[in-house]
């Protein structure tokens, strides 16, 4: 027999045990499988068994037990919020809402056969899967870096030990030390995510390294909310942050971890701390289902429902869906647009015309915050932008103070949505 990926995937779940008898309650009910328990993962799999009222089976396959969001993780650094503020637990949605938790690794999706393979051994069966993955970085996106480098020149970009690795080797930069960021191409998770983080960085350093130095390298030509980003750096930080662009060589660089050192269009900068973040593709389960097209999975607006595979849905960051950013708001409205859909394929139960929203808030400074948002509707083309908002530059302080509590309760109110 010829073996190509999806006969080797299917010849592995017949070879081991399957999980279908103690992961299903009966035959008879629908199966739904998620695959990531992130922002979008997490909320499609709340809705689909809170709002089926025990109709529909659901599986979360997420391998780490405490998800630690990327939104608000800039504040850690910044030293705006401890890191356990950002620590969420799967345990509410197995007790509350009935949901088969599985910690384990996602390694292989027979599309055939409707299964998901674990890495502990067995198979999941499902008549719906949900994948959610995030992203992963493109290999060789930036010479000299890889992820076996991100403990000398951390990413920071899947929150969590990351993240606090780069709050400590900011604390450890030598008075008048440098730190240096290589921000991303388009697309990318969290438009202006970047962006916020070199004003963390500064809050920080400001207050406990004045005379520190900041190097954005940016292969862009622009970047979102950048008057009022730049308005603010020029208010609170004035001095500190140089932005190289691509017309001076921040399109063309490179990176040496041993010696921190980068190269920018062939002038070599000396750093002491480096954050690289390189170019983003879909979660690598995506690919391992066949559902890319380039580094991305082409989706339907109207339902979520990949254009390869109608079983299928995809989420969030991983998507090619059109005109939403790739950011947690969006990953939280698209999955419950997805899990409307799921519902309606399974049960029979009313589905409404898919309706989406954004909003992206960045804290640049104390109380001095701002936002970006839209909403959006479902084409047969893509999911198209119908209307939008940001923050204007030169608003009050009393403005400012208001947008970074909203954002603060929003924060709460998208946790609460996502794990009840």
């Amino acid at each position: 027999m010829k073996l190509n990926r999806r006969t080797f995937l299917g010849a592995a779940t017949a070879a081991s045990a399957t999980l279908a008898a103690p992961m299903v309650k009966a035959q008879a009910t629908p199966r739904v499988v998620v695959v990531g328990g992130g922002t979008g993962g997490a909320t499609a799999a709340r809705y689909l068994a809170k709002d089926s009222n025990g109709e529909i089976d659901v599986t979360l396959i997420e391998p780490t037990r405490t998800y630690y969001t990327c939104y608000f993780s800039n504040l850690y650094i910044g030293g705006f919020r401890e890191l356990n503020s950002l620590a969420h637990s799967y345990g509410n949605l197995a007790a509350e809402y009935g949901i088969n938790v599985v910690h384990d690794w996602a390694v292989g999706i027979d599309r055939d056969a409707k299964t998901v393979s674990l890495a502990g051994g067995g198979a999941v069966p499902y008549d719906r899967l949900v994948l959610s993955p995030g992203i992963d970085f493109v290999e060789g996106a930036i010479p000299g870096w890889d992820v076996k480098a991100q403990n000398a020149m951390p990413h920071a970009y899947k929150a969590g030990s990351q993240t606090e690795l780069l709050k400590r080797q900011i604390e450890a930069m030598p008075e008048g030390g440098r730190f240096a960021m290589i921000a991303p191409p388009n697309p990318y998770r969290c438009p202006p995510g970047p962006y916020e983080r070199i004003s963390m960085v500064a809050h920080k350093l400001k207050s406990e390294n004045p005379t520190a130095k900041i190097l954005l390298i940016d292969p862009k030509a622009k970047f979102s909310k950048q008057a009022l980003f730049e308005e603010g750096w020029n208010r609170h930080y004035a001095g500190m942050i140089e932005r190289v662009g691509p017309d001076f060589g921040g399109a063309n660089v490179s990176v040496n971890p041993a010696t921190m050192e980068v190269d920018i269009d062939g002038t070599v900068e000396k750093v002491d701390v480096c954050n690289v973040i390189p170019a983003q593709k879909a979660g690598r389960i995506c690919d391992m289902a066949g559902i890319t097209e380039g580094n991305w999975a082409p989706v339907s607006g109207h339902t979520m429902q990949s254009r390869v595979d109608e079983n299928i849905h995809v989420l969030g960051d991983a998507t090619n869906q059109g005109d939403m950013p790739k950011s947690g708001f969006s990953a939280n409205s698209q999955a419950k647009v997805a899990s409307m859909a799921i519902r309606g394929a399974l049960t029979g139960s009313r589905v409404f015309p898919a309706k989406f929203s954004n909003t992206c808030w960045s804290l640049i400074d104390t109380n001095d915050g701002v936002k970006v948002g839209a909403t959006y509707e479902a084409t047969d083309e893509k999911i198209a932008k119908v209307d939008g908002f940001i923050s204007q530059t030169g608003e009050d302080a009393a403005l400012r103070k208001a947008t970074f509590e909203e954002s603060v309760g929003w924060y709460a109110g998208i946790t609460s949505d996502m794990f009840g």
